[in-house]
């Protein structure tokens, strides 16, 4: 992937890791176009950078999924990058009353959002990368968060499949693994422990220069590349009796 001159599309590309991605990809000189669920965040960001586009949008229901990527097809049909990162995380147990709520909740947002713009979005002439959001917790699940493990897993195995199936269209499929990291994701102070999103970015596009297609960094990294034993034992640190 070239990392200038492209127009990008970033799901929740105002917090978190998609405003990392964001500011970045603006600095190496591209047009960014960040879609989200509230107004009132999108407006902050923008002021921060006036040269992005922004538009509002619930990824969990599926005509504004379409309304995105119609809205796209008409205004931006030169937009050659879609980076999949909008995503929300659960902290609860099996038996939390609302826990199926919770996990529909999830499972559309993670999975089911996501796999519906891939199959949007690779109709549009121009495109010729996806990017996708996983985690580290795609190898070893927290249960404590036991449907967003299980959801960057099955996100993990289907970008694994659509690289492998969008080869004939020319399309690069590009995992990003991050680790735990220093943002609101799950609930504010949940990830105050963890690493600063800085290091993460910078990270991220020191391989994304080197060609990789598989981008991990710290626990991620270390994820991808254990045996079954490293997982088991990372496994039982991460979920103590």
């Amino acid at each position: 992937m070239q990392l200038s001159n492209n127009k990008i599309l970033i799901t929740g590309g105002a917090s978190g890791i998609g405003l990392g991605l964001t500011e970045r990809f603006i600095k190496e000189n591209n047009t960014v176009i960040v879609c989200g669920r509230r107004e009132s965040v999108l407006k902050e960001v923008s002021e921060k950078f006036p040269t992005i586009i922004t538009k509002v949008c619930d990824l969990s229901v599926e005509s504004e999924r379409v309304e995105l990527y119609n809205w796209i097809s008409d205004n931006h049909s030169d937009l050659n990058v879609l980076v999949n990162n909008a995503g929300i995380q659960q902290w609860m147990s099996i038996s939390d009353p609302d826990f199926l709520k919770r996990t529909k909740e999830e499972i559309t947002t993670n999975v089911e959002a996501p796999l519906h713009l891939t199959s949007l979005f690779i109709n549009l002439k121009s495109l010729h990368t996806i990017m996708n959001i996983t985690s580290g917790l795609a190898f070893v699940p927290l249960t404590k968060i036991p449907v967003y493990s299980a959801t960057k897993a099955f996100f993990h195995s289907f970008t694994l499949s659509t690289r492998y199936l969008l080869k004939s269209k020319n399309i690069e499929v590009i995992e990003i693994i991050p680790p735990a990291l220093n943002t609101d994701l799950g609930g504010k102070g949940i990830h105050d422990f963890a690493p600063h999103i800085s290091g993460f970015i910078e990270s991220v596009f020191k391989q994304l220069k080197e060609g990789k297609t598989e981008i991990s960094f710290e626990f991620g990294e270390a994820m991808t590349k254990a045996n079954p034993e490293e997982l088991k034992a990372a496994f039982n640190r991460m979920n103590p009796d």
